[in-house]
């Protein structure tokens, strides 16, 4: 039986298909003697429904001193990020595989990166041999895998690559941190970073969210 993780009954807003599932299952009673052991016939079809509340796990640290807005989003990050690690750590361990690695960063020294980079800390256009834009890049694709992957291992969540992706850039600091890193490669004179800046770390079609 293939349905989505969490969805005993197969997919939300369709109680044909759950009806006949709890008929299917209620049927198991009229065998003379069990146990019985018997698959569904039907496999859940991907949801259509697209309306998720996704959310980062709840952070319970204390309250801190008054901060500037700009050190209120690194803040906020930093928190977000360790506590998505914890998840992305677990979907790993499910699937004994990952698409990220190929930076060489630790997470810490991603978010270190990302968060001197936009602060102004990190200057000249190589680092450790190569150029920052490729690190810059590779870092921020991490970041973002590290939020996808492990959202999957959180039971019940959507596999909509639409879904994911508008969750990510919509509702999570580690998009908004991508953002400012993209708004500083713009103020750059390097080619390299405007290029990076104009076209591939923030998708066309999720630039909307930033335009205000």
């Amino acid at each position: 039986m293939s349905f989505p993780l969490g969805r005993p009954l197969g997919n939300p807003q369709d109680p044909e298909f759950q009806r006949d599932v709890l008929k299917h299952a209620l049927s198991l009673l009229e065998y003379p003697k069990g146990p019985v052991l018997d698959d569904y016939p039907h496999d859940a079809t991907e949801s259509t429904v697209e309306e998720y509340q996704i959310a980062c796990p709840v952070n319970f640290a204390p309250p801190v001193e008054k901060l500037s807005d700009f050190e209120d989003l690194l803040l906020q990050f930093r928190n977000e990020y360790s506590l998505m690690q914890t998840w992305f750590d677990r979907a790993c361990e499910q699937r004994n595989r990952s698409t990220t690695g190929v930076s060489g960063l630790t997470p810490d020294e991603i978010s270190d990166l990302l968060c001197d980079f936009i602060s102004g800390k990190i200057q000249g256009t190589r680092m450790n041999g190569e150029p920052l834009s490729d690190i810059l890049r590779l870092a921020s694709e991490e970041l973002k895998a590290c939020y996808l992957e492990g959202l999957s291992a959180q039971p019940g969540q959507p596999k909509g690559s639409t879904v994911l992706n508008n969750w990510f850039w919509g509702d999570t600091y580690a998009a908004r941190i991508i953002n400012e890193v993209r708004k500083r490669c713009l103020e750059c004179s390097e080619k390299d970073l405007v290029l990076l800046g104009k076209l591939l770390l923030v998708p066309r079609n999720q630039m909307h969210r930033f335009k205000k």
